[in-house]
C-alpha cells in the first residue's frame, strides 16, 4: 500500500485571506469583513458625486436605449400580484332577456285579480338603432328631444309588426305547450319531483302545474270577506286596484260635466261638450266647425287632461305665425307649455309642445324620445291638408304616429268630413267620432257695395242675410244702382266709361266712402282683403287723410310701438318700412302680408286685437287661423291669382276670409261686403262663391326622397306601405277586407268545381278559350283607337249603320240618328233592332240561355236576329257601346225619327203606329242582318280610316292570326264540347276574378308604384342606396337635411362648399330657399358667380339622371327651382351690412327677405349636424360660423309672443 504524499502549501498571502478591509470614510479608520475580495472604501474616488436630472436620466434609460431592460426578469421592474388561474370563469355569460312575462287579468269594473297570461315581450335587449318598440332603452339626453337621424322611428300605429307573427309561428322543431295546464312537476328521466300547489288544494292532475295556484299567494288584495264588503260600494277603494295608465281604455271618466279637469268663465257650446266628454274617455276625435265657433276650446281640454295624466300634449299649426300666438295663449292659461319652431326652442321639457307639423315629421322619423310620453296630438287647420306643396306632410305625420297616441283634429267645415275620419279610423284601427257644427255662433250678412264717393256711400245692398237666403232683389238693385252711375258719366263725359276698376285714385274714393258709411254705423274694425301685396301697401297710402284714432288711442299706440321697437339696433328703428307703418298705426290703419316685416306683423296682429287698428288691408295669410274677428270684413275683388292664373275665389276660400267677420259676444251678426269697383259680378259666380260647398279635404301625396330613404333605412318598414295607407289610397283601399273575403269565398268555390275534360277531340280547349278572349280584347283595343281618331269620328254621322255589344244589346244593327256636339263625351243617338218585349227586364232576356260561341260566333258577329215581330227602340250609346263600324250608310231624317219615338212614349200615342222614316229605316236593318248574318262588311281602320298606329296595325295582324287558330280548333267537333266549355268558361273567370282581386289587394295596384320605382332608381344610381336597397353613407345623410335633399348632398360630397368661405356658402345657399324669382346680378364676386354656375351644373346633372330613370319632371323645370335673386342681400348681409342698406340691392319686399334669412340658417343647420355625420369637421365649422353670421339684428328678433 503506497503512502499518501504529502503536499506542501506555501504560506498564505494576505491577499488570500478569507477577510476584506474596507475603510470607513475619510477617518483612517479600517475595518476586516469575513468576505474575500480587494480592499474598498464607502466613499467614490474622484470628484464629488453631483444628482443627475431626472428627466434625461429617464429618457436616457428607458425612451432612447431600452435595450438594458430585461425582458422577463420582470421581478424588479414592475410590482405585480399573483392571480389565482380559472378557466371556468371565461365560459361565464350575462343572462339571456326574458322572452316573456307575466299579466295580471282583473276584472274590469272590481280589479280582482282573476288569474295570470304569459306574454311574449318583442324586441328585448335592442337600442334605439335596431329596433321601433317602445321598449327599447331611450337613447342618449342630448338627443331626446329631436331624435337622431341615425335612430329608428316608433312603430306607426295600425300597422301589424311582423315580429309578433315571427314569435308566435313555430318551428318544425318546436313543441307547442300550454302553458296553462301542461307545466310539469317532475322532470323527464326524474322519479320525483317538487309540487308546489298550496296544500290544501289538491293539483288537477299528477304531474301537473296550476299556474294560477302557484302564484296566488302573489296576490296583495283583502279576503274574500273583504272584497263581499266592498263590491257595491263605490266609495270604498279596493286594495288590489291598479290605476290605469292614462293611456289606457280605463281611464277615470267625468261622469258630468262638473268633474271636468278646466273650467271656462262660459258655457261650453254642445259640440264642445260633445268633444270635452269623448276626450275624458280617451277616443280621437275630428272637430269640423265654422270658423270662430271655439275649436281652440277641445285643444285647451286636452293640454290639461294631459297635464293631469302628467302626460303631453304636441299641438301643431301650419304657419310659424300662429304657433307663436298659441304659445303665448296656452302659456297664459297652463304656464307648462313650450315653443319649437326652424329658429327657436323654447321650454322643450314642457308638458304641452306647440310646433309646425314638419318639425313633428322630423322628430318621428328621427326616434324622438319626447313621443313615448305622448297622449295627445292636436293638428289644427287640418284643411290645410289640401295645400299642394306642404299637404304630404301631414299624412306622413298621420301615418307614423304611434298607436298609443291619441288624435285631435281640427278643421273648418269640410264636406268630406266622414270620409277624412273614416280613413283615419282604419289607418289607425280606432274609431274617429266626427263633431261638427250646424251654424254658426254669430250669424254673417253679405252685401254689395256699389258706391264711390260721399253722395253714394249709401249704395249698400244685402244679398244674403243671416238666415242663409240669397236676395236677388238687392242684386238686382247694385246692378240698377251701377248702371245709373255708368249712364250719367257717359252724358258727362261721353260714352267710353271705364269696365273695370281703376286705379288708386278710384280706389281711394271708393274706400273713404265705404270707411265714411262704417263708421256712421258704429261697424268697425273691419278687415279689408286684398289679393296682392303691392295693392294692400297702396290702398293704405292713399288713404292720407283718414284719421280714426282718437288722441288717448295714440298715446296707447305711441307707447306700445316704442316698447316694441326698443329691441331694434338703431338703424333698424328707421327703416322706411318701421316709419311709414308707425304714421299709419297712429291713425288706426294696419297692412298685413308676408313682405312686412316679422315684428312689424306682431305689432299690427297686437294692435288690431285690442281694438286700436280700426282698418287692415291684408292678404289671404290673416285668416289662417288666427283667432282675430272683426266686425266687418271687405272683399277688395273676388278674383285672386292662385300662382299660375287669375279665378274667382272658391267657397272655401271665401268662408275662410269672410268668417273673421262678427265677434262673439259682442256682435249680434257680422257684416261681409263685397266692392264692385267696376261692373257688378253674375249672379251665377256670387252664387256659387257664396253659398257653394267648401272644397273637399283631397290627398295631395307624392313620394319625396326623404320619405323614401328614412323608411329604407328601417328594415321593417316599407314605402309600399306607406303608399298604402295615404288617403289618396284610400278609395281602392277601403274594401279590402271585402276583397279578402271574395277571394276567399272565390278560392273555395274553385275548390268544389269539377274539372273540365280536355282528353281527345276536347285537347285544345284551353287553348281555343284564350284564342277567343285575346281576340275579343284585341278587337275591343282596336276599337278604342279607332274612337279616339279623327276619322273614326267623322265616319259616325248620321245614317251610318254600326254594330251595337253592350250589357242591353249583343252583336245588335242600329243607325245613327243624332251625334251630339259636346266633343269631351259625345253621344250617339242611335235606332237599333229588338224583339217585341215579353219581358221587362233585358238582363233577363239576356241571361235565359248561356252561349257557347263557335267560330262563326267569335271570327263574325253572329248578328241578332228577332225570333218573331220586329221591333225597334232609340237609346243614347257611348263610343264604347259600338263593337263595329259597317261600310253601309242609310239615308235617315234623324230629327223626324226621334220625334215620332219621343210621341210614342207617352201612354196616350203608345199604341199608334211608326211613321215611314221609321218603318224603312228597320226594314233596311232587318234586311242586312239577314243578308249578313255574320254582320255587314265593317270599314277596315288601316286602309279605310287611315290609322297608321303601331298598336292598330299590330292588333290586326294579330287578329287575323287568332281567326284562323280559332277556325282549326279541334273541340269545336266534340258533341262534349258545349258542356266542357262552360266548365272551363265558369272556372276561367273565377281564376280571372281571382287574379284581379289579388291585384288589388297587392303592391302592384298602387298608383305612385311606378314612380317609387323610378326614384329608388334615381337614389341608386347616384349612390345613395345600394342594389339590396340599403342605405348608403350619402343616403343618411340626405336624410339630415329638410329641403333639397339630393342637391346639399351632391354639393357636400363634391367639395363645392369646403373651399368657400362661411358667408360665401350662405349666398350660395341662398338659391334654394329664395321664393323671389330673379337673376344674381352683375356685381357679385367672380367666387360667387363660379358658385353659382356650379350648383346650377350639380343640379343639372340630378335633372338628368331623374329623366333618365323616367320621372316627368324635365331638367329645366328641376333647375329652374333655385332661384339666386337674393345672392347679393344674403352676401352682404353675412358680411355685416346694416339691414337699412340691403334694400337698395333688392327689389324684394323686406318680410321676403327676412323669411329667406331665417330658412337659410336653418338649412345652415342641417348641413352642419349633416357635415359631422360624414366626418367633415371643418364644413362643419363653417356651417355653424355661417349661421351665426346670418343670425343678428331685425331679421332674428325675438317674437313679441314669446316675450
Amino acid at each position: 500500500m503506497m503512502e499518501t504524499e504529502r503536499l506542501v502549501l506555501p504560506p498564505p498571502d494576505p491577499l488570500d485571506l478569507p477577510l476584506r478591509p474596507v475603510e470607513l470614510g475619510c477617518t483612517g479608520h479600517w475595518e476586516l469583513l469575513n468576505v474575500p475580495g480587494a480592499p474598498e472604501s464607502t466613499l467614490p474616488h474622484g470628484l464629488p458625486p453631483c444628482a443627475p436630472d431626472l428627466q434625461q436620466e429617464t429618457e436616457q434609460l428607458f425612451l432612447s436605449s431600452p435595450a438594458w431592460l430585461p425582458l422577463h426578469g420582470v421581478e424588479h421592474s414592475a410590482r405585480k400580484w399573483q392571480r389565482k388561474m380559472d378557466p371556468w370563469s371565461l365560459l361565464a355569460t350575462l343572462g339571456a332577456p326574458v322572452p316573456s312575462d307575466l299579466q295580471a287579468q282583473r276584472h274590469p269594473t272590481t280589479g280582482q285579480i282573476l288569474g295570470y297570461k304569459e306574454v311574449l315581450l318583442e324586441n328585448t335587449n335592442l337600442s334605439a338603432t335596431t329596433s321601433l318598440s317602445l321598449r327599447r332603452p331611450p337613447g342618449p339626453v342630448s338627443q331626446s328631444l329631436w331624435g337622431n337621424p341615425t335612430q329608428y322611428p316608433f312603430w306607426p300605429g295600425g300597422m301589424d309588426e311582423p315580429t309578433i307573427t315571427d314569435l308566435s309561428t313555430r318551428e318544425e322543431a318546436e313543441e307547442e305547450i300550454d302553458f296553462e295546464k301542461d307545466l310539469l312537476t317532475v322532470p323527464p328521466g326524474f322519479k320525483k319531483g317538487v309540487d308546489f300547489a298550496p296544500k290544501d288544494h289538491l293539483a288537477p292532475a299528477p304531474g301537473l302545474l296550476s299556474l294560477s295556484r302557484l302564484l296566488e299567494p302573489l296576490d296583495l288584495g283583502g279576503g274574500d270577506e273583504d272584497e263581499s264588503e266592498t263590491v257595491g260600494q263605490p266609495g270604498i277603494p279596493r286594495g288590489d286596484t291598479v290605476s290605469a295608465p292614462p293611456c289606457s281604455p280605463s281611464l277615470a271618466r267625468a261622469s258630468s260635466l262638473e268633474d271636468l279637469v278646466l273650467k271656462w268663465a262660459f258655457e261650453p257650446d254642445v259640440f264642445q261638450k260633445q268633444a270635452i266628454l269623448h276626450l275624458e274617455r280617451h277616443d280621437s276625435v275630428f272637430v269640423a266647425a265654422h270658423t270662430s265657433a271655439g275649436k281652440t276650446v277641445v285643444a285647451e281640454y286636452a293640454i290639461a287632461l294631459a297635464q293631469k295624466h302628467m302626460t303631453r300634449t304636441i299641438y301643431t299649426s301650419p304657419i310659424k305665425a300662429l304657433s307663436n300666438q298659441k304659445f303665448r295663449d296656452f302659456r297664459n292659461t297652463f304656464g307648462d307649455v313650450g315653443l319649437l319652431t326652424g329658429d327657436v326652442q323654447l321650454h322643450p321639457e314642457a308638458s304641452c309642445l306647440i310646433m309646425t307639423t314638419e318639425i313633428l315629421r322630423s322628430m318621428l322619423y328621427s326616434g324622438s324620445d319626447v313621443i313615448r310620453d305622448l297622449e295627445w296630438v292636436i293638428f289644427d287647420e287640418v284643411h290645410y291638408i289640401n295645400d299642394a306643396e306642404r299637404g304630404v306632410v301631414w299624412e306622413e305625420v298621420l301615418i307614423m304616429l304611434p298607436d298609443h297616441v291619441s288624435i285631435i283634429l281640427l278643421s273648418a267645415t269640410v264636406p268630406n268630413a266622414l270620409e277624412f275620419a273614416d280613413w283615419i279610423g282604419r289607418l289607425k284601427r280606432r274609431q274617429i267620432y266626427v263633431i261638427s257644427t250646424v251654424a254658426r255662433p254669430v250669424p254673417l250678412e253679405h252685401y254689395l257695395f256699389t258706391g264711390n264717393s260721399p253722395k253714394t256711400q249709401g249704395e249698400l245692398f244685402l244679398l244674403l242675410d243671416s238666415r242663409g237666403a240669397f236676395h236677388t232683389k238687392g242684386y238686382y238693385a247694385a246692378v240698377e244702382a251701377k248702371k245709373e252711375r255708368m249712364s250719367k258719366h257717359a252724358q258727362t263725359f261721353g260714352a267710353k266709361q271705364p269696365t273695370h276698376q281703376g286705379g288708386p285714385a278710384q280706389d281711394r274714393g271708393v274706400y273713404l266712402s265705404l270707411l265714411a258709411s262704417l263708421r256712421t254705423r258704429a261697424q268697425l274694425p273691419v278687415v279689408v282683403f286684398t289679393f296682392s301685396r303691392g295693392r294692400c301697401d297702396e290702398q293704405a297710402s292713399g288713404l292720407t287723410s283718414l284719421d280714426l284714432t282718437t288722441s288717448s288711442e295714440k298715446s296707447e299706440i305711441h307707447l306700445f310701438l316704442q316698447r316694441c321697437l326698443a329691441r331694434l339696433r338703431g338703424s333698424d328703428r328707421q327703416l322706411p318700412q318701421v316709419l311709414h307703418m308707425s304714421e299709419l298705426l297712429h291713425r288706426g290703419l294696419g297692412v298685413h302680408h308676408s313682405g312686412i316685416l316679422p315684428i312689424l306683423k306682431e305689432i299690427v296682429e297686437m294692435l288690431f286685437s285690442r281694438g286700436l287698428v280700426k282698418v287692415l288691408f291684408a292678404t289671404e295669410t290673416f285668416a289662417m287661423g288666427v283667432n282675430m274677428p272683426a266686425r266687418t270684413v271687405v272683399f277688395d275683388s273676388m278674383r285672386k291669382h292662385d300662382g299660375s292664373t287669375f279665378r274667382d275665389l272658391l267657397p272655401g276660400e271665401y268662408v275662410q276670409m269672410a268668417g273673421r267677420a262678427g265677434r262673439r259676444g259682442l256682435d249680434p251678426t257680422g257684416t261681409v261686403i263685397l266692392l264692385c269697383k267696376g261692373r257688378v259680378p253674375e249672379m251665377a259666380d256670387l252664387h256659387r262663391m257664396m253659398m257653394g260647398k267648401p272644397s273637399q279635404l283631397q290627398s295631395q301625396f307624392r313620394l319625396t326622397y326623404t320619405m323614401i330613404l328614412n323608411l329604407l333605412r328601417v328594415d321593417a318598414l316599407r314605402v309600399e306601405d306607406m303608399m298604402k295607407r295615404s288617403f289618396s289610397e284610400f278609395p281602392s283601399r277601403k274594401d279590402s277586407k271585402a276583397h279578402e273575403q271574395a277571394l276567399a269565398e272565390l278560392t273555395k268555390r274553385l275548390g268544389t268545381l269539377e274539372e273540365p275534360d280536355t282528353t281527345g277531340q276536347l285537347v285544345d280547349l284551353p287553348e281555343y278559350y284564350s284564342w277567343g278572349e285575346e281576340l275579343t280584347e284585341t278587337r275591343s283595343l282596336i276599337q278604342r283607337r279607332i274612337m279616339e281618331s279623327v276619322n273614326g269620328l267623322k265616319s259616325l254621322s248620321a245614317g251610318r249603320v254600326v254594330v251595337v255589344k253592350n250589357q242591353e244589346y249583343h252583336n245588335t244593327l242600329g243607325v245613327i240618328l243624332q251625334v251630339s256636339s259636346n266633343s269631351t263625351s259625345r253621344v250617339f243617338t242611335t235606332l237599333i233592332l229588338c224583339d217585341k218585349p215579353v219581358s221587362e227586364d233585358p238582363q233577363e232576356r239576356a241571361s235565359a240561355t248561356p252561349d257557347v260561341p263557335y267560330p262563326d260566333d267569335l271570327v263574325g258577329f253572329k248578328l241578332f236576329l228577332p225570333e218573331g215581330p220586329c221591333d225597334h227602340t232609340v237609346a243614347k250609346l257611348q263610343p264604347g257601346d259600338m263593337a263595329a263600324i259597317t261600310t253601309k250608310v242609310l239615308r235617315v231624317n234623324g230629327e223626324k225619327i226621334l220625334e215620332d219615338f219621343s210621341k210614342r212614349q207617352q201612354p196616350k200615342f203608345k199604341k199608334d203606329p211608326p211613321i215611314a222614316a221609321v218603318t224603312t229605316a228597320v226594314q233596311e236593318l232587318l234586311r242586312l242582318a239577314q243578308a249578313y248574318p255574320a254582320g255587314p262588311p265593317t270599314l277596315d281602320p288601316v286602309n279605310d280610316l287611315q290609322l297608321k298606329d303601331v298598336s292598330v296595325v299590330e292588333g290586326g295582324l294579330r287578329a287575323r292570326k287568332l281567326e284562323e287558330l280559332i277556325w282549326g280548333a279541334q273541340c269545336v267537333h266534340s258533341p262534349r264540347f258545349s258542356a266542357q266549355y262552360l266548365k272551363l268558361q265558369e272556372r276561367m273567370q273565377i281564376q280571372k276574378e281571382m287574379e284581379r282581386l289579388r291585384f288589388l289587394l297587392s303592391d302592384q295596384s298602387l298608383l305612385l308604384l311606378p314612380e317609387y320605382h323610378q326614384r329608388v332608381e334615381v337614389l341608386r344610381t347616384l349612390g345613395y342606396v345600394d342594389e339590396a336597397g340599403t342605405v348608403k353613407l350619402a343616403g343618411r345623410v340626405a336624410c339630415a337635411m329638410s329641403s333639397h335633399e339630393l342637391l346639399l348632398t351632391e354639393l357636400m360630397f363634391d367639395n363645392a362648399l369646403s373651399a368657400l368661405r362661411p358667408e360665401e356658402i350662405a349666398a350660395l345657399l341662398s338659391g334654394l330657399v329664395c321664393q323671389s324669382p330673379g337673376d344674381p346680378g352683375e356685381q357679385l364676386p367672380s367666387t360667387l358667380k363660379q358658385g353659382v354656375e356650379r350648383v346650377r351644373a350639380v343640379a343639372k346633372r340630378i335633372g338628368e339622371v331623374q329623366v333618365a330613370c323616367g320621372l316627368n319632371q324635365t331638367v329645366e323645370e328641376f333647375v329652374g327651382e333655385l332661384n339666386f335673386g337674393l345672392v347679393e342681400v344674403v352676401y352682404e348681409w353675412a358680411r355685416g351690412m346694416p339691414f337699412s342698406e340691403l334694400a337698395g340691392l333688392s327689389g324684394t319686399p323686406e318680410g321676403l327677405v327676412v323669411r329667406c334669412i331665417q330658412r337659410l340658417a336653418e338649412m345652415c343647420r342641417s348641413l352642419r349636424g349633416a357635415a359631422r355625420l360624414v366626418g367633415e369637421p371643418v364644413l362643419g365649422a363653417k356651417m355653424e360660423t355661417a349661421a351665426t353670421l346670418l343670425r343678428r339684428d331685425i331679421v332674428f328678433a325675438a317674437s313679441l309672443y314669446t316675450q
